[in-house]
C-alpha cells in the first residue's frame, strides 16, 4: 500500500493539470505559432515557464485504483498487476479467466 501521502499529492496533482489544461494548450500552440512575431512567440514561452510544475499532465502518476501502487500498473483496468490477478481470481473482472494450457 502506497502512502497515503504520496497518493493525495498525486491527486493535487491531478487535479492543478486538469484545471490548467486549456491555458498550458493554448500557450503551447502560441509559442509554436511561425505567423506571430518572435517577441510574441517568446512571450507565450516565458508565460508557460511560468505555469507552476504541477500543472503539466506529465508530472502525474498513475496509480492502482485499490492500493494505490505505482509500478506495473494497467491502464486497461486501472489496477496494479497484483490487485489485477486478485480481482481476476475472484471473478471481479468480467471475462478474465486464468490461462491454462
Amino acid at each position: 500500500m502506497a502512502r497515503l501521502a504520496m497518493i493525495e499529492k498525486n491527486n493535487r496533482r491531478r487535479e492543478k493539470a486538469m484545471k490548467l489544461e486549456p491555458k498550458r494548450r493554448e500557450l503551447h500552440e502560441k509559442s509554436k505559432d511561425m505567423k506571430l512575431s518572435a517577441q510574441e512567440r517568446e512571450a507565450a514561452r516565458q508565460q508557460l515557464q511560468s505555469l507552476p510544475r504541477n500543472s503539466s499532465m506529465i508530472r502525474v502518476r498513475n496509480r492502482c485504483g485499490v492500493t494505490g501502487r505505482a509500478r506495473a500498473y494497467y491502464r486497461d483496468f486501472g489496477l496494479s498487476r497484483i490487485m489485477l490477478r486478485e480481482c481476476a481470481l475472484k471473478g471481479l473482472i468480467p471475462g478474465m479467466v486464468k490461462a491454462s494450457w
